[in-house]
């Protein structure tokens, strides 16, 4: 049976780089949210937590409104370190 969850278990593998950008732009989850509200992005701050967190799935269309928030590419949003 496959299980849709990276290596170390988590249900996403941007979420630590999500949360790395978001600190060095010194914002809070919930400006966060707010960023991404004002790019068409229905997100409140319990789904920042939740992916930085590695608790969510991240969809495609997240991930666009992410990269255009944080001003990363998707290389940069997807990669493991």
């Amino acid at each position: 049976m496959f299980i849709n969850k990276s290596i170390d278990g988590l249900n996403n593998i941007c979420g630590k780089n999500i949360a790395a950008f978001r600190m060095e732009m010194k914002i809070s989850q919930r400006e966060l949210a707010d960023c991404l509200q004002l790019v068409g992005l229905d997100m409140d701050k319990n789904a920042i937590q939740r992916i930085e967190a590695g608790k969510r799935f991240v969809t495609d269309i997240e991930l666009i409104g992410l990269s255009k928030v944080l001003n990363k590419n998707f290389d940069e949003i997807l990669s493991v370190k």
